[in-house]
């Protein structure tokens, strides 16, 4: 008796569980199995948005005991572009999104990046993240917040630590300007003459090698380049020689107090633009904190790319078409906000979307990319690989 009292427990308990399992999912209709630990979802409802009006929405939910995601670069490189197809293919990747900002014109990230372990894009400007941590069990953690960086040399001079901010990373030198150049960007630093460059190796960290007028430095696998422009460096670099020590160092500044520890413990860090998620909140201080047009971005209707994770802990990633009235006109913040808690999101982020979102399972684009010209090359994505 008390087994079979034990069993109908049990039965009921599952059934608990089961009909959860539904109000969150039933309106998706039944998902494509794409690989254990990977469903995609296809929805068309038209109150999505509002008013109501036709919509794709192309959806993975992806279960962190199964599967990892990771940031992926165009072609391995920094300032490169490349379809998001390609991407995946060349990371053997099962399924595949766009990921952050970029300048369409040379394939530069515009925002935060970090990839496996090492930040190849700074920025002052305030705007949404994810950072992606890998547990001691292999199990990834996402956690969103909105964020800004900057880099900095500390060297130690005279007995004295000297400290000078780094004005940019990976990214294009201008005259007056340090710049930090690392494995991801090139295989040297793609500068011209008229200004110096110090060659970083070792751990710990020291100069290696102070090179003047020359421009065009190759870039230690196990360090990096300083590049200033110009001829005359101000202190502490004019005192930077062979054999110098320096720290490199990033000083985060964070809107909802994510700390630094694990900032610097993530393998990647993606920037978007707009947190729409944190912690079952919706911040709503896009305008103010980052600094969006609510005439020609928050407000408006576009194709959109998110990434989020919902109570259970499972990762969502969201393709929603947009710019094709007959097939779906796409989403505004309201409408993304309105997905997320239908999803019952306790964290998402906004990513890069227009032209560049993209969706590929299994080496086949599943949205519709709006581009006339077909799917827009990217300068980073989101890769899913089976753990």
């Amino acid at each position: 008796m008390w087994a079979s009292s034990r069993r109908a427990l049990l039965a009921a308990l599952l059934a608990v569980v089961c009909a959860c399992s539904r109000g969150q999912t039933s309106w998706l209709g039944e998902p494509e199995r794409v690989a254990p630990g990977i469903e995609l979802y296809r929805v068309s409802d038209p109150g999505l948005v509002d008013p109501p009006a036709p919509v794709a929405v192309h959806l993975l939910k992806l279960d962190p005991d199964r599967v990892r995601i990771d940031s992926a670069l165009s072609h391995a490189r920094v300032m490169e572009a490349e379809l998001v197809e390609a991407i995946a293919r060349r990371e053997q990747a099962i399924a595949a999104i766009n990921a952050g900002f970029f300048n369409i014109n040379n394939g530069e990230p515009t925002g935060v990046l970090k990839i496996a372990g090492e930040l190849v894009s700074d920025s002052s400007l305030m705007r949404g993240i994810v950072a992606i941590v890998t547990g001691e069990a292999g199990r990834q953690a996402l956690h969103f917040d909105q964020a800004s960086v900057r880099m900095a040399l500390t060297t130690v001079i005279e007995g004295r630590d000297m400290t000078r901010e780094i004005d940019g990373v990976d990214t294009t030198r201008a005259r007056g300007r340090l710049m930090l150049y690392t494995p991801s960007y090139h295989a040297d630093t793609d500068t011209a003459a008229r200004g110096v460059e110090w060659v970083l190796s070792g751990s710990p960290l020291q100069v290696t090698e102070v090179r003047h007028d020359a421009g065009s430095t190759p870039i230690p696998r196990d360090g990096a380049v300083l590049s200033y422009g110009g001829l005359e460096p101000p202190e502490p670099l004019g005192w930077l020689e062979p054999g110098s020590p320096v720290t490199l160092s990033a000083r985060w500044t964070t809107a909802h107090g994510l700390n630094t520890a694990t900032l610097e413990r993530a393998e990647h860090i993606i920037s978007g633009a707009g947190l729409l998620r944190r912690n079952g909140r919706t911040p709503g201080n896009w305008h103010t904190t980052e600094r969006l047009k609510s005439e020609t971005f928050t407000d408006a209707r576009h194709p959109r790319t998110i990434i989020g994770v919902d109570g259970d802990g499972a990762i969502w990633l969201a393709a929603v078409d947009g710019r094709q009235p007959d097939h779906s006109v796409g989403m505004t913040f309201a409408d993304l906000v309105r997905l997320c808690e239908r999803l019952e999101l306790r964290d998402a982020l906004n990513l890069d979307g227009g032209g560049s979102t993209t969706m590929v399972v299994q080496g086949t684009i599943v949205n519709r990319p709006s581009d006339v010209g077909g799917p827009r090359p990217v300068s980073d994505a989101i890769v899913v690989r089976s753990r």
